[in-house]
């Protein structure tokens, strides 16, 4: 049976492709600039479908975040093929660096959404945004852990707000090349950190 003839299977792709619009229209515009009718446009959904599968704007800022964790695994299972948890740190910030163009225009995209939902009064999506920075601070945790450095999730905090700060100065001064210099300036980081001599 082919998907045409599947309406289940239609109806999770109009979600799917709604979901990924709504992660990437609101990041791009910002959670208050956005309509639904934003999302519905981007997801080649009309309109009216939208409520069937989202009642309100704030359950398409969810499927966002959602969206947005769903990058993070995926990410993450990537850095994972890598045997050395110094090469995955790595990898990692040249991925951001890789993304410098779209930081330059709109910032971190789990990071923007996070300030934003913060200054609402009502909700506690903040706190679900917080939740995905707060993945990648303890799996970055693991990856110092593994070296046997000491202080690792210092080194974590240490590493992600590096990002977030790159990300955010990238955007305020529309310049890519901050990401660049940042990323070169962390991974020159990453090679000076040595686990503790504990020879006798």
């Amino acid at each position: 049976m082919t998907d045409s003839a599947n309406p289940g299977a239609r109806a999770a792709d109009k979600r799917r492709r709604l979901t990924a619009a709504a992660a990437q229209v609101l990041y791009e515009q910002g959670v208050e600039r956005t309509t639904l009718a934003d999302i519905a446009r981007a997801a080649d959904v009309p309109v009216g479908n939208v409520y069937y599968y989202f009642k309100t704007k704030d359950e398409l800022v969810r499927a966002a975040l959602s969206e947005h964790s769903t990058h993070l695994d995926e990410l993450i299972a990537s850095l994972e093929q890598l045997p050395d948890p110094r090469d995955r740190l790595k990898v990692l910030i040249e991925a951001w660096v890789s993304r410098r163009d779209a930081a330059a225009r709109y910032g971190c995209p789990t990071g923007t959404l996070a300030v934003e939902l913060d200054k609402r009064a009502d909700g506690t999506l903040d706190v679900e945004a917080g939740a995905v920075i707060r993945r990648l601070l303890d799996w970055a945790g693991h990856q110092f852990r593994a070296l046997a450095l000491p202080d690792p999730d210092d080194l974590a905090l240490t590493l992600v707000s590096a990002y977030q700060g790159m990300s955010l100065l990238a955007n305020a001064l529309r310049d890519p090349d901050v990401m660049t210099r940042e990323g070169t300036r962390l991974l020159g980081w990453l090679d000076s950190l040595k686990a503790p001599d504990r020879s006798p």
